[in-house]
C-alpha cells in the first residue's frame, strides 16, 4: 500500500505515523460550530413500562460526557455509579444517546436546568443502558474554511474515497480524542500506571505542563512539579482543572498517598489512563503494517482474526490464528465483511500472532519496552487488563455532498454522512480527507 508523507507530530506522539490515502488533503477546520459535528447513537435497545431503570435520551452540546454526568448527579443528589451510558460522545458536538437512571421517577427530572442539555424520558427497563448496548454511531459532518474551488474539492473527495473503498475502509486507529488534544499525555500517565510508577504518574497528570495549554495552566503545573506544593496549586490552579485539583485536595490531606489521590476520581476516569497506553501501542502497530506495505483489509498466514456477530459487529472473543492452509478462506470472509484482521489490545494475556504480524507486534513490546505483566496492576488492582484482539480496519464508505461554505465567504465546505461501529473514531475518517494538524 503506497502511504502519504508523515503525519503531524501531535499525531505520531500517539503512533499514528502515516495515512492509508495518498491524495493530497483539503485543509479545512471542523466544529467551527456545534452542529457540524452531530452525532447520533445506534442501539438495539427497545424500552418497556416498568423496570428499575429509567431510560432517557440525553441530547447535549459543548458538554464532557464526565462532566455531565457529574453535574447531574450532584443535581438529583445521586452517586454517578447510579447513571448508566452506552458511550462517551465528543464534546464539541451536537450528540444524542441514551441514559438509565437506577431508581428514580420521572417527574425528578425537572430539577435538571443545564445549558444545551436536554434529557427525554423513553421508558423503564430492568437492565440499566451500559456500553454492551452501543451497535455504533450516525455522523453528519460539515468540514468548512476549504480554500480550494467547489469543482476542485468535488474531484479531490472522489479521490479520497475511491481509495478509502478500495482499501475497505480505513486504519482503525484511536483518535487523538482518547490521549487529550490541548493536554496528550494520557498514554504517558498509564504508562507510568502500568510500569508501577503511581506517584509519577499522578504527577504527570497534576503538574506536567504541555504546550497546547494556556501560558496560567504551564506555569501553574511548572510550579507544582518544581514544588510539590499542592496547597499552593490548590491556591493557584483554575478551577477548570476540577480533576488536578481534587487529586492535589487529596494530597494536602493524605501527604504521599498517589493511590489515593487517584481513587479520588471517577471509575471510568482511573480507567482511561490505561486505556490511552494500550490506545497508543494498538496505533504504533498499525503503523508499523502500513509502513511495510502491509493491507489493513487481507489477513498474513501469522495474523489473528475475528469474526462478526449476530449484530454485524466484529466479535473479539472469537478469533482465529490465520495458517497456510485456511489463507484463503479467511481472506474470501474478510472481503465480505464477515472476519476482521486483529491486532492486540495489550494486556497480560493478550493473544500473539505469529509470522510477519507476530513480528510487527513483538518489535513494538520491545521499542516501547513493554512488560506486559505490569498490566495486572497491582498497585491499582481495579484497573488490570487482561488484554484483548481489536479490528484494524473501520469499514466505511462515506457519502459527501460539495457546496459553498456559508459561514465563510469565498470558501468550500463539504458534508459527509457515515455510520461507524462503535469504537471508532470519526476523525479518524476525516483524517484521510483533510490531512492536517487535529490542533
Amino acid at each position: 500500500m503506497t502511504t502519504s508523507p508523515t503525519s503531524p507530530k501531535i499525531e505520531q506522539d500517539t503512533g499514528v505515523l502515516v495515512y492509508a490515502t495518498n491524495t493530497p488533503g483539503l485543509g479545512g477546520i471542523i466544529r467551527q460550530v456545534p452542529e457540524d459535528f452531530v452525532v447520533e447513537e445506534l442501539t438495539n435497545r427497545e424500552e418497556q413500562d416498568t423496570g428499575k431503570y429509567l431510560i432517557c435520551t440525553l441530547a447535549k452540546k459543548n458538554w464532557d460526557t464526565h462532566h455531565l454526568i457529574r453535574d447531574i448527579s450532584r443535581i438529583l443528589r445521586i452517586s454517578q455509579q447510579r447513571i448508566g451510558w452506552a458511550g462517551t460522545k465528543d464534546k464539541q458536538a451536537l450528540t444524542t444517546q441514551k441514559i438509565s437512571i437506577y431508581d428514580m421517577d420521572k417527574s425528578e427530572l425537572e430539577r435538571i436546568k443545564l445549558r444545551d442539555v436536554t434529557i427525554t424520558p423513553v421508558g423503564r427497563s430492568n437492565k440499566q443502558v451500559s456500553l454492551g448496548d452501543l451497535w455504533g454511531n450516525r455522523f453528519r459532518i460539515i468540514i468548512r474554511k476549504i480554500a480550494q474551488p467547489v469543482d476542485e474539492v468535488n474531484t479531490l473527495m472522489g479521490l479520497t474515497s475511491s481509495q478509502i473503498k478500495e482499501r475497505g475502509g480505513v486504519p482503525n486507529f484511536f483518535g487523538i480524542q482518547r490521549f487529550g488534544i490541548q493536554r496528550p499525555i494520557t498514554h504517558l500517565v498509564g504508562k507510568k500506571l502500568v510500569e508501577g510508577d503511581i506517584e509519577g504518574a499522578a504527577l504527570d497528570y497534576i503538574a506536567r505542563p504541555c504546550p497546547g495549554e494556556s501560558e496560567d495552566a504551564r506555569q501553574v503545573r511548572q510550579y507544582v512539579l518544581d514544588t510539590l506544593d499542592f496547597k499552593g496549586g490548590l491556591d493557584t490552579y483554575p478551577l477548570r482543572l476540577r480533576y488536578e485539583r481534587a487529586m492535589m485536595s487529596h494530597l494536602v490531606e493524605k501527604p504521599g498517598n498517589y493511590t489515593g489521590a487517584f481513587m479520588s476520581l471517577s471509575p471510568n476516569l482511573r480507567k482511561m489512563f490505561v486505556h490511552a497506553h494500550q490506545s497508543f501501542l494498538f496505533n504504533l502497530i498499525i503503523s508499523r503494517r502500513l509502513e511495510r506495505g502491509l493491507s489493513i483489509n487481507e489477513a498474513l498466514v501469522g495474523d489473528i482474526v475475528c469474526f462478526k456477530n449476530a449484530a454485524g459487529l466484529p466479535d473479539h472473543t472469537r478469533t482465529q490464528m490465520v495458517a497456510e492452509d485456511t489463507l484463503d478462506g479467511i481472506n474470501n470472509l474478510v472481503q465480505r465483511g464477515r472476519a476482521f484482521v486483529t491486532a492486540p489490545v495489550y494486556g497480560y494475556e493478550t493473544p500473539m500472532g505469529e509470522g510477519v504480524p507476530g513480528e510487527i507486534e513483538q518489535a513494538v513490546i520491545e521499542e516501547k519496552k513493554v512488560d506486559v505483566d505490569g498490566f495486572r496492576m497491582p498497585g491499582l488492582p481495579e484497573l488490570a487488563s487482561r488484554g484483548l484482539r481489536r479490528e484494524i480496519i473501520i469499514p466505511v464508505d462515506p457519502l459527501f455532498r460539495v457546496m459553498e461554505d456559508t459561514l465563510n465567504p469565498g470558501c468550500t465546505a463539504v458534508e459527509l454522512d457515515f455510520d461507524l461501529q462503535k469504537g471508532a473514531y470519526a476523525t479518524t475518517v476525516l483524517r484521510e480527507y483533510m490531512k492536517v494538524s487535529p490542533e
